[in-house]
């Protein structure tokens, strides 16, 4: 959440860049947390005063009986008991005041960098590389394709999996429902040797591993921001009050919560497989069909814990990870800097990453890498320790898809089709031990 430095520093900017991200009543919002500090810090200064005087009349109390002075003694003691009620209530109004003001900025996003572009959708972002033809200074989605190949003999994914038998979609209705299927034979290897590619390629990078479990509480969902804001898109075990992870990054970034790092010890690199479970409620149509959109999902995750001064160094050499994944599966992709109105709550930078598909004719996401400032990090009280002066400050966290399996498994089957069936990408082979789906 927004730190009340980042507001009292340059309250302006702040409301400025949350218009940016399209968020309803931010100058009112910010107005109102202000106000709430202010609440804070006046009860705060006459508990300071009531406290003050109590400490005084106490004193007091102890060298009037030595004096003899009973009814004066009785007096101040009449008068501490009064000061002891007014200080629960500067107390209690604290409190109020702490707690309506928290419970306000959890439902501020985070301030957007001033690089990311204006914008209210999806078609306003802008595309900042492509290894499909050349990108236009300042191009966005909405007025650029590049140089791909609309190829209307290529079968799409969903009948490429029936016609090798690579996976059974009815088979996963039966099972769970829409949106959980069933990976056979080749299939299911393809995404193991993915999963094993993208953990191998991660660890060469100096990425630790984690396994995290895939269920996590409502605490860890607060730390890292899907919670407010998220809550109809995962799925709630509500008897254990227990949700499961959209993305491995809820649970690797809330190893570090409540944590003081030291300074020598980052960036901090992980990676995680998990599976990953999102309700993604409303979705229908030709655009979500087959791997397009699911609610049970592979992705391998990365994420970084860094220094201020350091995580945009740590951005970019998260997103040339990702770019050297889909250059050695050698997937057509293009790098978009997402716009004010398409960011994710938490975000205040990021870049998505797009495979083209020959068969459906379009762009699909395949991995958001972000970098969050101190967002998640003042939820979290994630802090380092600076070396100079060994004072504790809010960490930046990052993180990002290396990758999601879905889109890429359609990609490799869409794009790789030929006569004699699909072949696999050489940096691949090694994992899935075949060269051809056949």
């Amino acid at each position: 959440m927004l730190t009340l430095k980042q507001i009292y520093d340059d309250k302006q900017k702040v409301i400025a860049g949350l218009k940016k991200k399209h968020f309803q009543n931010a100058e009112e919002a910010i107005e109102q947390v202000v106000a709430l500090d202010a609440e804070r810090k006046t009860a705060q200064q006459q508990k300071d005063a009531a406290q003050a005087e109590m400490n005084r009349l106490s004193k007091e109390i102890g060298m009037l009986f030595k004096q003899g002075k009973q009814t004066e003694a009785a007096e101040a003691k009449q008068k501490t008991s009064e000061l002891k009620e007014q200080i629960a209530e500067y107390e209690a109004q604290m409190k109020a005041a702490e707690e309506a003001q928290l419970k306000l900025l959890l439902t501020i996003p985070n301030v957007p960098y001033d690089i990311v572009p204006e914008g209210t959708a999806a078609e306003d972002n802008l595309v900042v590389k492509s290894n499909v033809g050349e990108c236009p200074e300042g191009s966005t989605v909405g007025n650029w394709q590049g140089n791909v190949v609309n190829d209307n003999a290529k079968l799409p994914h969903w009948e490429l999996a029936k016609k090798y038998n690579l996976i059974d979609f009815d088979l996963g209705v039966k099972i769970s429902g829409a949106g959980f299927p069933v990976y056979i034979g080749k299939g299911a290897q393809l995404q193991r040797a993915l999963i094993n590619f993208f953990l191998a390629e991660a660890n060469k990078a100096g990425y630790t591993e984690i396994m995290p479990p895939t269920v996590v509480n409502a605490a860890s969902g607060y730390g890292t921001g899907q919670l407010p804001d998220k809550e109809g898109q995962m799925y709630h075990c509500e008897v254990d009050d227990l949700y499961l992870i959209p993305t491995a990054e809820v649970p690797v970034t809330n190893l570090y919560r409540d944590v003081i790092i030291d300074e020598k010890d980052l960036p901090i690199k992980n990676c995680a497989y998990t599976e990953c479970f999102r309700r993604e409620a409303g979705s229908y149509g030709k655009d979500v069909r087959g791997l397009n959109r699911l609610h049970e999902f592979s992705k391998i995750e990365i994420v970084r814990i860094d220094t201020p001064e350091h995580s945009d160094q740590s951005h970019k050499e998260m997103l040339e990870h990702v770019e050297g994944l889909l250059k050695k599966l050698e997937l057509p992709y293009r790098i978009l800097r997402l716009c004010g109105g398409d960011m994710s709550f938490t975000a205040a930078l990021c870049y998505d990453f797009e495979v083209y598909s020959e068969a459906q004719h379009r762009w699909l996401e395949v991995s958001s890498t972000s970098n969050f400032d101190t967002y998640q990090a003042n939820r979290l009280k994630c802090r380092y320790r600076r070396q100079e002066d060994k004072k504790t400050a809010l960490c930046h966290t990052l993180n990002g898809s290396a990758l999601a399996l879905p889109r890429i498994v359609a990609a490799l089957l869409e794009n790789n089709q030929t006569e004699r069936g699909i072949h696999i990408p050489a940096a691949l082979q090694p994992y899935t031990g075949f060269e051809w789906i056949d």
